[in-house]
């Protein structure tokens, strides 16, 4: 009898090695895959930065002012965002959850995510806010007659075009919060509650747990490819607003959109970085002070 209680333990012990070695290499693969990302990500930014000084030389440019000049450069501002979530998608098919909660951004761009990404609906925000400092700052043009070409002047059909556009994406946005919604709820559903008591128990009464871990890993996988379908379609939807609006904008107009949206990414990227530079030199300072030595040379924690 007391034989097989110990080959019980045995097989406990010997199922949790293996589960932990399978979760120490799926760990690993994860960190390298995000490793790899961040590389891509940080190579992206300088693109980006060159980019935006070829698109605020070009809005300086008065020569640049037609299609034919400026389409090349706005067809290639664009094809770097394809490849930028091309890459995504291809990361995201090895470590979904990774590119849920990127590593590479700053706290701050974190705390405003929405599926991996920024909320496509915050686009329009961009355009009108974008569109309301130019029409101020070119307000006397406008007066007189002049045509200043910028999102200053937006024509009354764009402005329809654009209304249309943004309700349209805030369907889609608000129907992939719902189903984000749905996911998340599904960890808590009879399938994985029975799971884990089960599990529970086992480990409790020292048991193998084998089977059962086989079917809470089967159970989350499922909840993962899900997760992998929302952000795709989330990736798509922030990429086609993009395009969408471009194609309403003339030439000139998209130029100064393009500026605004790559400022906007790039300087919240930075003040983010920044940010949790000082908080981090703040906990060390305040940990150097707790631990400096006293009188007898040891160290002490206020």
């Amino acid at each position: 009898c007391s034989f097989i209680p110990k080959i019980q333990i045995f097989f406990y012990m010997q199922t949790r090695y293996i589960n932990q070695l399978s979760m120490m290499s799926t760990s690993k693969n994860g960190l390298e895959n995000g490793k790899s990302f961040h590389k891509f990500f940080e190579s992206w930014l300088v693109k980006q930065n060159q980019d935006l000084d070829q698109l605020v030389r070009a809005s300086k440019d008065d020569n640049n002012n037609n299609d034919m000049m400026l389409s090349p450069l706005i067809h290639s501002v664009v094809k770097h965002y394809e490849e930028y979530y091309r890459e995504k998608s291809r990361y995201a098919n090895s470590d979904v959850l990774g590119m849920l909660h990127p590593s590479w951004l700053s706290n701050l761009e974190d705390a405003f995510l929405w599926i991996g990404g920024w909320r496509p609906s915050m686009a329009f925000h961009l355009l009108y806010s974008k569109s309301g400092i130019q029409l101020e700052a070119n307000l006397h043009e406008l007066i007189r007659g002049f045509n200043t070409k910028d999102l200053g002047n937006l024509s009354g059909n764009q402005l329809v075009l654009i209304d249309e556009l943004q309700h349209k994406t805030i369907s889609e946005e608000r129907k992939l919060s719902e189903n984000l919604a749905k996911v998340q709820e599904s960890l808590a559903d009879t399938s994985m509650v029975e799971l884990s008591h089960v599990v529970s128990e086992l480990m409790r009464d020292e048991l193998v747990v084998n089977d059962e871990e086989e079917k809470m890993e089967k159970s989350i996988s499922k909840k993962e490819e899900s997760l992998l379908d929302l952000l795709k379609k989330a990736d798509d939807l922030r990429l086609s607003t993009i395009k969408e609006i471009l194609r309403i904008l003339t030439s000139i107009q998209s130029v100064h959109f393009l500026i605004a949206a790559a400022e906007l990414h790039l300087r919240i990227h930075e003040w983010g970085k920044k940010k949790d530079a000082a908080v981090s030199h703040h906990k060390w300072s305040c940990q150097t002070i707790n631990e400096e030595p006293n009188s007898e040379g040891t160290s002490v924690r206020n």
